[in-house]
């Protein structure tokens, strides 16, 4: 996945603990450790709100594009040879 949760580094920021956003964001908690782990596919947009507003931060702040080897490959181009 080239999409990486950085909800942790955010979370430590605020020092705020995991249950704690849960409650405030009305989300389970084991929903929330699912997306600061990875382990979801999509975020809702009204879910995503609510987290910024509560952590009073970008979606940039906990959400970050990974290249990989085969993003540089198509920027380069094909090859000549």
């Amino acid at each position: 996945m080239a999409i990486i949760i950085r909800l942790d580094r955010v979370l430590a920021d605020r020092k705020m603990q995991l249950g704690e956003l849960a409650e405030q964001v009305g989300i389970t908690i084991v929903n929330l450790s699912n997306l600061k782990t990875g382990k979801v596919k999509a975020i809702r947009f009204s879910t995503l709100n609510e987290i910024c507003r509560v952590l009073n931060c970008q979606p940039g702040d906990i959400m970050e594009y990974e290249y990989s080897e085969n993003d540089y490959k198509l920027l380069e181009g094909p090859s000549l040879e």
